[in-house]
């Protein structure tokens, strides 16, 4: 899957000219909506479908600093689903130079409007597959 790019804005420095670090967890937030465009599942569709998926956990460790005008290409891969909760994970990278800036993982559930977890297997099929689908993917590539 095409990584997801972002090009680091002025507004997203401190006076040192360093990025600051709230951004890299609204790039992933960027980065995971991009994913699930990018299998047939944006926002748009799960909201019509009546799904919401909230962030509840994330984790970030930090490497290496950015800059304005930096682009930073974000890979965004499933590393657990059971149906229910999906952690991705991110790893960022400088694409000029190549270093990874930032690795980070993020933990959502899927629930309807009412707050009650939703079982994407037997309510959306569809999405469940796709998500297995990257899961044994990034399974694969970890061995």
């Amino acid at each position: 899957m095409t990584p997801y790019l972002h090009k680091v804005q002025y507004y997203e420095t401190d006076k040192m000219g360093i990025t600051h670090h709230s951004n890299y967890i609204r790039w992933m937030e960027e980065a995971r909506v991009d994913f699930l465009e990018k299998i047939g599942w944006g926002f748009d569709r799960l909201e019509q479908e009546g799904i919401v998926s909230p962030v509840v956990g994330v984790q970030v460790r930090y490497r290496q600093s950015s800059t304005f005008a930096d682009c930073i290409c974000i890979v965004v891969q499933v590393q657990k689903y059971n149906g229910i909760l999906m952690e991705l994970g991110y790893e960022m990278r400088n694409q000029q130079t190549g270093q990874i800036l930032c690795t980070a993982t993020s933990e959502h559930c899927f629930l309807d409007q009412k707050g009650k977890p939703v079982r994407l297997k037997h309510r959306f099929p569809e999405l469940d597959t796709r998500l297995h689908h990257h899961l044994q993917d990034y399974q694969n590539k970890s061995k």
